[in-house]
């Protein structure tokens, strides 16, 4: 008999969409046997959940896991509480999806990378932006290695709304989104890079630009810097620009990889298209057009392409799953695992300092070496408070000051 995940869900608002994809899975392959969210109107949600049980404490959730047989966890709470409770699920003898980010400070990318290493659980980061179907076609063209040495990328992540959806998104006043500098949400800008270019950052230098009309709303988002972009040195001698979670007047996201031969890119082309361009006299043999546009066709990733346009986030949600059990199930190693994960976390905790510093640069450490880890075991410093409103120590926007290390 083969290997069913019995996954319980953690965060039922921003989890609802993955749950729906799991329910329309082989529940011999996957199934929710539990869901978790401490806010009991998020649980109304999901009460038609058939043969999953309801929680509003992570601990009971937990306990019921190990006796109803739950062998994963999938974290879908608050953006700055993921780690803490990776690292409890682990150690319950569970396996680990987790949303972006990671991890909120350079203590917990460590505590996370030994947790995962302690317990030999398997852990993989839910970033779904690289497997949007422009983006996977972009990485195909990439893979073809027509394009040449690649020296280039740019990622840009845009995420605005009026004040009224702002309030809705901030609901306390304690709320990470209140408090989140503009590198933090790194991984929808950063992560398709570096999946299409298979590589992973090893310097950090970034800016942030403040926002007159986000100083508007101070009174209940403090975190009035428009943007930041990030500057990286990736491990394949390439050099990477790519914002946070930007609030700039953009209506889409956009990326591009540029090589010495070619580069694609998309962004706000008309149904998703790609745009491959090549020097005239670097065109490959049979190819007559500089610039071509490219429409990604869903078949070509099999019956499973088709599936994913049908889901979140341009597919991206779909394959997110798909790459779990492939993982959890199947002993598929994904393209984002506990390193990639940290090391994007690592980059948007650092990226801030540089902000917060006119641009100083960085190094990223290799989590994969406990000797690179130490100098980061008891680094907590923080721009998100607790419910109580204790606990930040790092500036929010550039308007508060610097930070000193």
């Amino acid at each position: 008999m083969g290997y069913t995940i019995k996954i319980g869900m953690f965060g039922a608002w921003r989890g609802s969409s993955y749950i729906d994809l799991i329910a329309a899975e082989d529940p011999s392959v996957i199934k929710i046997v539990a869901v978790c969210d401490k806010q009991a109107s998020k649980l109304d949600n999901v009460k038609g959940l058939e043969g999953a049980k309801l929680f509003a404490d992570f601990d009971e959730f937990i306990e019921y896991g190990k006796e109803a047989g739950m062998n994963a966890v999938f974290l879908a709470n608050y953006f700055n509480q993921h780690a803490p409770f990776a690292i409890k699920a682990m150690e319950a003898g569970m396996d680990v999806i987790s949303e972006c980010t990671s991890a909120s400070t350079m203590k917990e990318c460590v505590d996370l990378v030994r947790a995962v290493e302690r317990t030999g659980r398997k852990y993989m980061i839910a970033e779904n932006y690289p497997f949007s179907t422009a983006n996977l076609e972009m990485k195909h063209q990439i893979d073809g290695g027509t394009l040449g040495t690649l020296l280039y990328a740019e990622g840009e992540y845009n995420h605005s709304g009026n004040i009224d959806e702002l309030r809705y998104l901030t609901p306390s006043k304690y709320h990470w989104r209140a408090w989140m500098p503009r590198t933090y949400y790194v991984t929808h800008a950063m992560g398709p890079l570096m999946y299409m270019a298979n590589c992973m950052p090893k310097y950090v230098s970034a800016r942030a630009a403040h926002s007159d009309l986000l100083e508007q709303i101070k009174d209940f988002r403090h975190n009035d810097d428009g943007m930041a972009r990030l500057f990286c040195e990736m491990d394949n001698g390439m050099v990477a620009s790519f914002t946070g979670c930007t609030a700039q007047a953009s209506d889409y996201s956009r990326y591009r990889v540029c090589g010495d031969r070619g580069s694609v890119e998309q962004g706000g082309y008309t149904n998703g298209q790609v745009r491959r361009f090549y020097f005239s006299h670097t065109r490959p043999e049979g190819v007559e057009e500089i610039s071509t546009m490219i429409t990604p066709d869903p078949a070509s990733w099999g019956e499973k392409g088709l599936k994913a346009v049908k889901a979140g986030h341009g597919g991206g949600d779909y394959w997110i799953i798909q790459n779990a059990i492939d993982y959890f199930a199947n002993g598929s190693v994904p393209f984002f695992d506990v390193y990639k994960g940290v090391a994007m976390s690592a980059t948007a905790i650092l990226g801030w300092r540089s902000c917060l510093n006119h641009g100083e640069n960085f190094r990223i450490p290799d989590f994969s070496k406990e000797e690179e880890r130490i100098p980061y075991e008891n680094d907590d410093a923080t721009p998100f408070p607790d419910e109580n409103g204790l606990g930040a120590t790092v500036p929010p926007s550039l308007m508060y000051g610097k930070y000193e290390n």
